[in-house]
């Protein structure tokens, strides 16, 4: 129920790769470091530091990530741009990823600022792909427009906001809890997870830094399981 975000503060992709594969779900790093920030890995599709090195893995379940359509066309993108770009990063992405199940997460950090048909868009991205769809947004959001959307599981800041509060909470849908404390986790159920709040491409402090968040979120884990 373990899993991350994305970004890692890592320049090396065995130490990024190891650190992946510690979570109880695996997922793919990307290194901001090396120039793999969101708006600019889209540049080039699929040409990711890790991508190679982890695809000779074999996993049961795996989670994957991209920049969304939102996010993209937010920063000047045209839709039919931002819809082909991520399809032609999903798709290099899942060739030869040999897993029982792929998850694949569209990153949307300003979604509140989206006022149009993001579930749309979604769906064009997902109806593609043989994935378990989610969302990861790290800000305020229309949070009952996004439980309307036809995704899976939805991702959010549990330390910052609780759409637990709103009418169509949950909607079917399963939630990934980004925490700091285990205060932060609502309403946890099975087949929910536990994330870091965002990617952790900023915390250059270094892997000390990564790593004992990784020991904070084994102990908010385990202490849901024990409660459960």
């Amino acid at each position: 129920m373990l899993t991350g975000i994305g970004s890692l503060p890592f320049v090396e992709v065995k130490t990024a790769i190891d650190y992946s594969l510690k979570h109880d779900i695996p997922f793919l790093p990307e290194l901001p470091f090396k120039g793999e920030a969101m708006l600019d890995y889209i540049k080039n599709p699929g040409k990711l530091s890790c991508l190679e090195e982890f695809k000779k893995h074999q996993f049961n379940v795996v989670k994957v990530q991209s920049i969304g359509p939102a996010t993209l066309i937010l920063s000047g993108y045209s839709e039919d741009e931002a819809i082909s770009r991520i399809y032609d990063h999903v798709s290099k992405i899942l060739d030869g990823l040999d897993a029982g199940e792929i998850i694949l997460f569209l990153d949307e950090p300003a979604l509140g600022q989206a006022l149009f048909d993001f579930g749309g868009l979604w769906q064009a991205i997902f109806s593609s792909f043989d994935v378990t769809s989610g969302v990861h947004t790290c800000g305020n959001a229309d949070w009952d427009r996004i439980f309307e959307t036809d995704i899976e599981i939805l991702s959010f800041d549990a330390s910052q906001y609780n759409p637990t509060l709103y009418p169509k909470y949950r909607s079917g849908k399963r939630i990934a809890w980004g925490v700091k404390n285990l205060e932060d986790v609502k309403d946890f159920v099975e087949g929910d997870l536990i994330t870091p709040l965002c990617g952790l491409g900023g915390k250059n402090q270094g892997y000390i830094t990564v790593e004992r968040i990784f020991e904070r979120l084994e102990m908010i884990k385990e202490r849901i399981i024990n409660a459960g």
